[in-house]
């Protein structure tokens, strides 16, 4: 399976226990030409931003082991731009998945901010 569908793979399967632990999916793959937000989603009226790291086998190291100041910066120029673009004047959160395994069964979920 190529890199995009395996990460696509991977946002599925954390959009899915995203709902199964009571939160709406608003979106995933929320792009505009300067940044992007593998999930948008939304929980007693906090919506969060949730980046997505896979790792096959923990060989590769931790999923968050990837979230570096530079992805930092990223998403909180993202998580902005898309509060600006919907007019969100609640509370939001950044946060990320680690996901591992062949069938991506290993979901580990973590904010940043």
């Amino acid at each position: 399976m190529k890199s995009t569908a395996t990460g696509r793979s991977a946002e599925t399967a954390v959009a899915e226990y995203l709902v199964r632990q009571g939160y709406k999916v608003i979106t995933q793959n929320w792009r505009t030409k300067t940044c992007e937000i593998d999930i948008v989603a939304q929980k007693n009226r906090v919506v969060y931003f949730v980046e997505v790291k896979y790792r096959f086998a923990s060989a590769q190291g931790d999923g968050f082991d990837y979230i570096t100041q530079g992805k930092l910066k990223q998403m909180h120029y993202a998580a902005q731009v898309w509060v600006s673009e919907h007019n969100w004047n609640g509370d939001y959160r950044l946060a990320a998945a680690a996901v591992s395994g062949d069938s991506y069964q290993n979901i580990e979920i973590i904010e940043i901010d």
